[in-house]
């Protein structure tokens, strides 16, 4: 979660490595701190807060260190102090690292290492790395590195550097993501390309057990048994202006915005033209294997796992394969069943998130075909998959994901049409599903030009402590992920759930102080909705309805109305998730809360 960049080259490095470590804060942001190497020695700064803290405290120093590194944290071992933010440094205060993960054997570690001497000033599993490199150093920078990781357990993405080899900037991966930027007689690393965006688009993607050795003249990589390994160079597709705030307020509202376009650059190039037939590059090698699939599970955590079940919903009605959706997190530590010509889809907006890349590791020793639906090209997951799909939805910045969701069902309904396709099954390729995925832009366009409403609606009910969403069907997941939303950056308490299982338990929370969303479109289960809706109102609840443009009835039975576009009811959640996000975004801003840095909260969870 937390944030990592580097620098080494012939430039002032405090300035690269701020504006990095900005660009990265979304990864975490309760402390921050700066090692470079000046004058033949370690210079440390550490600060409580934003970078903007730890900037004010730097005040134009280090201006002749041409290397260096700097961290922003997510705090999981110890508080948010000055002594538990990175970098960590050795007794010696000659070795410095930064630290993403969690090391499991730390304990036994710092143990070991107290009783030969060693001091610890913090509470964190990462200091320990410090300390046993320092331990096995004899000179060179790498060789200690490797011979202390060979001692961990655990997840890692270092940097680090040493006052006693200087010129080096030693960067190791295992579980957590690491990117090398190659410039002009200079090179980085960082833990999301964003960071180094600026600089360079040429990147190299670290793998587990390897251990790149930067200099400003040239990269070296090796595996952790010092075998040495040639690494492709990739060239990052986007620009700039997509990690830049563009005017908007905040990350998160622009990216509410973007949806139309991520959508439409999710479909480019997969359809035939006038038809149904989609093509996706990704899985073209593997027609065969997926023809053969007889039960598919789905692993995501959060947002993701919401979209999963909006896919199970779309796979099981149009293509009669059975999917469980399940939550990585818990898949990874069962023994779960995989049986013959089972498919296992990891969805993730990052392709990082630690419980998903693990579950989809478990799956592969049981022989499951793993699909990867991810946003990062290059990330671990879309390598660690057979096959996959990315969104090309661009960089999301704004911790709680957005645009992201409604790509992924856009994709999840590709992948629904191209299984129909390779398995022959004309009546969903002869139908207009295909036209309606086409007009889903202008229709998410004009209900984002119907925020002024939504924000009066968020007026009235900013201050509410708890909040209910119902829905049904493919609604139900929009519910589970409008809840979300509001809990994630406003801070108030929010349940989703399907609207019949109100009346076994939540309806005893409503009163006239709880307002009810309900997503209410006209599909099959609508007049189920309808009386559901009857049944708040009783008791004297607020309601708030997403309801299907034309629908004059459903006004005269709640206390306020937001229309949507009407389209086929696999493609609803798309439509009617989008004035929850705004909803949600207005009342937290009203709220005065940090939306794009919501509290305790971290764009990429790389820990468990």
């Amino acid at each position: 979660m937390c944030g990592i960049v580097g620098y080494i080259g012939e430039n002032c490095a405090q300035p690269i490595l701020i504006n990095g470590i900005k660009r990265l804060e979304y990864r975490g942001y309760d402390s921050s701190g700066i090692s470079v190497f000046d004058d033949g020695k370690i210079l440390c700064e550490k600060s409580v807060g934003f970078v903007s803290e730890l900037e004010k405290k730097i005040d134009g120093r280090f201006k002749e260190a041409t290397s260096g590194i700097v961290h922003t944290r997510w705090a999981t071992h110890g508080a948010p102090t000055i002594e538990n933010a990175h970098p960590h440094v050795d007794c010696s205060g000659k070795i410095s690292i930064v630290h993403n993960g969690i090391i499991e054997n730390y304990n036994y570690l710092k143990a070991k290492l107290e009783k030969e001497g060693h001091v610890f000033k913090s509470e964190t599993d990462s200091e320990v790395i410090a300390h046993l490199i320092e331990s096995h150093f004899e000179g060179v920078l790498e060789d200690a590195v490797r011979t202390a990781l060979k001692e961990v357990e655990g997840a890692y993405g270092l940097a680090i550097i040493s006052a006693e080899d200087p010129g080096k900037l030693v960067a190791a991966r295992h579980g957590s993501p690491l990117i090398v930027g190659i410039g002009e007689r200079e090179h980085y690393v960082a833990s999301d390309v964003a960071a180094i965006l600026e600089y360079t688009k040429e990147v190299v993607y670290l793998d587990d057990n390897e251990i790149a050795v930067l200099t400003k003249d040239g990269m070296s990589t090796t595996d952790i048994d010092n075998v040495q390994i040639i690494k492709r160079v990739d060239e990052v597709q986007w620009n700039l202006d997509k990690i830049e705030k563009g005017g908007y307020e905040h990350f998160m509202l622009k990216e509410i915005y973007e949806q139309p376009e991520a959508i439409r650059d999710a479909m480019l190039g997969r359809f035939e033209k006038n038809s149904s037939l989609v093509h996706l590059g990704g899985l073209k090698d593997h027609e065969n294997d997926l023809l053969k699939i007889r039960r598919i599970i789905i692993v995501a955590c959060g947002t993701s796992w919401n979209a999963g079940l909006i896919g199970e919903y779309m796979i099981e009605e149009h293509l009669g394969i059975p999917v469980e959706v399940e939550y990585a997190s818990e898949f990874r530590y069962r023994d779960p069943v995989i049986e013959v010509d089972t498919m296992v889809i990891a969805i993730s907006q990052s392709g990082e998130t630690a419980d998903t890349l693990a579950a989809i590791h478990e799956a592969r020793k049981k022989g499951a075909l793993i699909l990867s639906i991810c946003n990062v090209v290059g990330s671990s997951i879309a390598r660690a998959a057979d096959c996959g799909i990315f969104l090309h939805a661009g960089p999301e910045i704004g911790v709680a994901s957005t645009k992201a969701f409604t790509s992924q069902i856009v994709v999840l309904f590709m992948f629904t049409l191209f299984m129909a396709r390779i398995r022959g099954k004309e009546e969903i390729l002869d139908s207009d599903l295909a036209n309606k995925l086409i007009v889903l832009p202008e229709q998410v366009k004009s209900i984002l030009d119907n925020n002024d409403q939504i924000t009066e609606i968020a007026e009235l009910y900013k201050d509410s402590d708890n909040c209910l969403y119902l829905g049904r069907g493919y609604n139900y997941p929009v519910a589970l992920e409008g809840a979300l939303k509001l809990k994630e950056i406003s801070y108030i308490h929010a349940e989703g759930y399907p609207a019949a299982e109100m009346k076994h338990g939540p309806i005893a929370l409503i009163d006239k102080n709880m307002p009810v969303i309900v997503v209410a479109t006209t599909d099959k289960v609508y007049s189920k909705v309808l009386s559901n809706i009857e049944e708040v109102r009783a008791r004297g609840g607020r309601v708030i309805a997403i309801a299907s443009k034309g629908n004059g009835e459903i006004s005269k039975m709640v206390d306020h109305v937001i229309f949507i576009p009407e389209t086929i009811d696999a493609l609803v959640p798309i439509l009617s998730v989008i004035p929850l996000q705004l909803l949600a975004y207005q009342m937290a801003v009203m709220r005065g809360c940090d939306v794009d840095k919501p509290r305790n909260l971290a764009k990429s969870v790389t820990v468990e």
